[in-house]
């Protein structure tokens, strides 16, 4: 489907974002990527257009003669970064996705594909695609998970007024991999944990008990499920894209130390919160609609990132960071 169409990535240059890019490249697709990183992040074999996705010119710029559109840009954070920087979430999602949805319709773009979240559910232990209006996001997650529903929702208003039926809604899972954040205060916590490590952070102290489950699910495997969901489930039916297996905090921390030759010893401190007891994805609709089934285990993921970050610290230092930002806006410059 994708050999020899004219396919945007917006966010290409981001842990997902990459790994979409170099499949695309591989089933021939002419591949355009806009994002705020450094050009040295992408490769020879892609065109590279800097920007700003809250600029309605610019999103018109690089949607112009484009036959698919893979939006992945966006933001994210540590846990509790979510309310600190509320704005940070809420404004720049509202933004992007508003103005590259709208400015792909206009362009003419055969078949997009919305990257949604995880964060969108409410709290319950297994999310099902059908259930996540059931009740409101968690109150950590309710300024990104917003806004990221208000993009789902666009995707609908498209469907039913323009009969724009080619619109891919996916919800990743918790995603790792090369390419990440791996900047200590404001990372994730598998990228947080490698790069505390790597600092030389001994003991490593880990918030909560290590008993929470998370759904994990590296970035080349989410990225296989975001070309087949634009193949055959571009319909706007959310399609979540997780492992289906639950991995404690405590074996992703067990997976991070195991990964490097002098592990350090971890202490767990059971004054912090250790979040939402369990989160998980069904993954029946990825399996049934798209033939969706993820391949990498934690352990092998992680000791890969790993790898990379220890082969590529400098590259992943230039990388476009909201949080150290005064505002929003002064993304625009």
């Amino acid at each position: 489907m994708y050999q020899g169409k004219k396919v945007l990535v917006t966010g290409g240059t981001g842990m997902i974002g990459v790994e979409v890019v170099k499949l695309l490249l591989k089933q021939g697709a002419d591949v355009r990527v806009a994002s705020l990183d450094d050009a040295s992040r992408v490769g020879p074999d892609v065109e590279f257009i800097r920007g700003n996705l809250m600029e309605w010119e610019f999103c018109q710029k690089i949607t112009k003669g484009m036959d698919y559109v893979f939006h992945l840009a966006g933001i994210k954070g540590s846990v509790g970064i979510g309310n600190a920087k509320a704005a940070s979430f809420f404004v720049p999602h509202l933004l992007m996705n508003t103005l590259m949805m709208e400015a792909a319709h206009k362009a003419g773009v055969s078949r997009y594909l919305f990257t949604s979240s995880i964060a969108v559910y409410h709290p319950v232990d297994v999310f099902v695609e059908d259930n996540a209006w059931d009740g409101p996001p968690h109150p950590s997650d309710k300024y990104a998970a917003w806004a990221k529903r208000m993009g789902e929702l666009q995707g609908e208003a498209y469907q039913k007024e323009y009969g724009w039926d080619k619109i891919a809604i996916v919800r990743p899972a918790n995603v790792y991999g090369p390419y990440d954040n791996f900047d200590s205060k404001t990372g994730m916590v598998i990228p947080s944990l490698i790069a505390r490590v790597v600092l030389g952070e001994n003991p490593l102290v880990v918030w909560g008990d290590g008993s929470a489950v998370r759904d994990f699910i590296f970035a080349r495997d989410c990225a296989e499920g975001m070309l087949l969901a634009l193949e055959h489930g571009a319909n706007c039916t959310p399609i979540n894209l997780g492992s289906g297996v639950g991995t404690s905090i405590r074996q992703a921390v067990d997976a991070v130390c195991s990964a490097f030759d002098v592990p350090p010893k971890v202490i767990w401190d059971i004054t912090k919160p250790a979040g939402q007891p369990i989160r998980l994805m069904d993954m029946t609709r990825a399996r049934e609609m798209i033939g969706f089934v993820p391949r990498t285990s934690i352990e092998d993921g992680v000791r890969e990132t790993v790898e990379w970050y220890l082969e590529n610290s400098e590259l992943a230092a230039k990388r476009y960071n909201v949080f150290y930002q005064k505002s929003f806006m002064e993304s625009r410059v």
